[in-house]
């Protein structure tokens, strides 16, 4: 199999695995135990909280550890939300369901939510955020990098103008941390949002990070864990495989970053000499390195999968968290894409563990499975083509 969904998740780490290991067979105690069993849980926790923050640049006590990145965004929407009462939060219309269905709900409990578009590369206009604020506005909250298309928005500008109107700043960066350099303290950010399995981590483990001197009401009460804010007994083998991960991310960011790219690179030229009537959707230069959004046209996008899977290809045509629900890409619709061109959309996504050879072999594949498709296509004669064009 040649795996290319990534921004779905990521194989997880060796390395991270073997960090794991002594915390679900030896190391077991509860970390709330005061034996040593429970101390060396509770010291094995704040360390990875420190893996974490040193990506990001964070101090440890900023780092709310939870469930992964639905938690964290839920957490920093209801949490903002709950201390300021019928107040107004600013989003985008491209954002991941775990930002806009908490939207939704927030709406129907007297929260005005304010959505703000994008152009037709999914980018937002920092203007747009600055004249939607007003003196009920309490949080703006925008993605970092775009789960589908890849597009990265232009943080810094949205963070100073947030600052500059004293509203809260807050980005759901999923898909972009461990793949582009992020410095919370530079960039003004107030609270973020991680995901472990986007990183070579284990699933079911995540964080928000909260500036210090941000007050949030605690999303879910116990036992008073994790600074009150998250009660619950820790999960200490997935906190330590992800801060495991956060710390490999760091070591080897730069690396990364040109070796996905250099692989996104080499597919898109190689796509766009051999396939026909195919687009690379997103924006050009401020976009994830390892993501690659396509349509192409006069093929069925679901079709696409199903025959790249025979072909031992894995990849996706968007946001694998939606699959279910059956539903248009919001995202594309919002970028103004025709029914045609969101029903033809693929997106190939790099990681660390892939190469050239793979990438060379899934475009070969590529071709020959739409040269299938687009000949039993409704619009075959218009998109059809063959091995000479």
């Amino acid at each position: 199999m040649i795996y290319l969904d990534n921004a779905a998740s990521t194989k997880i780490h060796d390395d991270v695995l073997d960090v794991m290991l002594p915390y679900l067979k030896e190391q077991y105690g509860n970390p709330s135990s005061i034996h040593r069993y429970g101390r060396l849980a509770h010291k094995a926790i704040e360390k990875a909280r420190k893996q974490i923050a040193l990506l990001i640049n964070a101090d440890p006590s900023e780092i709310l550890i939870t469930s992964g990145g639905t938690e964290s965004n839920n957490t920093a929407l209801n949490g903002i939300a709950m201390k300021n009462p019928s107040s107004k939060i600013i989003t985008s219309l491209i954002e991941h369901d775990a930002i806009l269905e908490p939207c939704k709900k927030l709406s129907k409990n007297g929260f005005d939510i304010d959505y703000i578009s994008v152009d037709s590369f999914g980018m937002i206009n920092p203007v747009d955020i600055e004249n939607t604020i007003s003196e009920k506005t309490c949080l703006v909250s925008i993605m970092f990098g775009n789960n589908e298309v890849g597009t990265i928005q232009p943080i810094s500008e949205i963070a100073k103008i947030c600052s500059k109107h004293n509203v809260l700043f807050h980005t759901d960066a999923v898909q972009a941390v461990g793949k582009v350099p992020i410095n919370v303290k530079e960039l003004g950010i107030d609270l973020l949002s991680i995901s472990s399995h986007k990183l070579y981590g284990p699933k079911g483990i995540g964080a928000l990070y909260i500036k210090n001197g941000i007050s949030i009401d605690p999303v879910i009460l116990g036992g008073g864990q994790e600074h009150g804010l998250r009660s619950g007994t820790e999960n200490v083998a997935n906190i330590v495989g992800f801060g495991k991960a956060c710390e490999i991310a760091q070591n080897n960011l730069s690396e990364n970053i040109s070796h996905t790219k250099k692989l996104r690179d080499i597919l898109v030229k190689k796509i766009f000499n051999e396939i026909p009537k195919v687009t690379l959707n997103g924006h050009s230069k401020s976009r994830l390195p390892n993501n690659a959004h396509f349509t192409f046209l006069g093929v069925n996008g679901e079709d696409l999968i199903i025959k790249l899977d025979e072909y031992g290809i894995a990849a996706s045509t968007g946001s694998a968290c939606s699959v279910n629900t059956q539903k248009a890409s919001h995202v594309l619709e919002s970028m103004g894409f025709s029914l045609e061109q969101i029903t033809g959309s693929l997106r190939l996504t790099m990681g660390i563990f892939n190469d050239e050879k793979e990438i060379e072999q899934t475009v070969d594949s590529l071709k020959e499975i739409i040269q299938e498709l687009r000949s039993v296509s409704p619009f075959k004669e218009k998109y059809s083509f063959t091995f000479d064009n």
